[in-house]
């Protein structure tokens, strides 16, 4: 029935594996800090952006190159999610989750209309290490060396990150603080300092995130955009706060949307969505949430 080649599917089983990738890392940031701090940010797009050009500006005035970007990248913007937190998302605390949502929305138009009047909307190109240059030829495909490298750094990454918040003290201490603050902080848990760290991780995978995308897709003020309400599509897919939720459906999704764009072009910018709406008839929590 369908007419396309082992080559031509192979390669859309890759396009989906590298934006299933980029959907399972923004994911779970999401899922993290709302997971954990019931926040619903909206400024992941714009972070994710700012990881990318906190990439482009350390090559561009200072040489520094895409292994050192990888680390500062996400250490820079993290700090600046701290500095909202502490500023900002704290004085919410105990509100609607709507006030968090307006919040971090404006903060996402803020950032990104501050860099679309230095850049406009044009892109910026930042170039491939020399490490990763050029491609395997597998036969039946060509795989690009980049491409391999970003599917397995975000997938460790990503269960490097599920692994610390389910398997470890300290992730324990994140969950207890977030199930119970008061019983924790008598405990001697300092929760105010975990629920700032928290938000800064989630901030910071956004932005290594964005360093990962520099190299693929052009640096440009709109990339966030262009991206966030698939994730939180996914998210809602996986289940809200469901860290392996995200993992998985993040991955699975974006497999799915490039056996789409193969299949049937026309339906591959909806499919998540559609998918998401099915979902939510059968299970309103998610795959992977639990229900209130």
């Amino acid at each position: 029935m369908f007419n396309f080649s082992t080559q031509a599917l192979f390669g859309q089983l890759l396009v989906g594996l590298i934006n299933g990738s980029f959907y399972a890392i923004l994911s779970l940031g999401l899922a993290i800090i709302f997971g954990l701090l019931n926040i619903v940010n909206f400024s992941h797009g714009a972070l994710y952006m700012m990881g990318a050009f906190m990439a482009y500006f350390g090559l561009t005035f200072l040489g520094i190159g895409y292994w050192p970007a990888l680390i500062l990248s996400p250490l820079i913007v993290g700090v600046f999610g701290v500095v909202i937190e502490v500023l900002l998302l704290r004085r919410l605390k105990g509100l609607d989750h709507l006030y968090g949502l307006l919040l971090t929305f404006g903060l996402a138009l803020i950032i990104e209309g501050l860099f679309r009047n230095a850049y406009g909307v044009s892109g910026q190109s930042y170039p491939v290490p020399d490490l990763l240059q050029g491609g395997l030829n597998l036969g039946f495909m060509f795989l690009p060396y980049y491409r391999g490298w970003v599917i397995v750094a975000a997938l460790t990454v990503c269960f490097a990150v599920w692994f610390i918040i389910e398997r470890t003290k300290l992730g324990a201490y994140l969950r207890a603080g977030t199930e119970n603050a008061a019983i924790a902080q008598a405990l001697g848990i300092n929760v105010p300092m975990l629920t700032t760290l928290t938000y800064g991780l989630g901030v910071a995978l956004a932005a290594f995130a964005g360093v990962l995308a520099a190299p693929i897709f052009q640096v440009n003020p709109v990339m966030g955009s262009d991206i966030v309400i698939v994730v939180f599509a996914v998210v809602v897919i996986g289940g809200m706060g469901s860290i392996m939720g995200s993992i998985i459906s993040g991955v699975s999704l974006g497999i799915i949307e490039g056996f789409t764009r193969l299949i049937y072009p026309e339906a591959s910018a909806v499919v998540i969505f559609v998918i998401m709406a099915i979902v939510l008839l059968v299970r309103p929590a998610g795959l992977f949430g639990k229900a209130a």
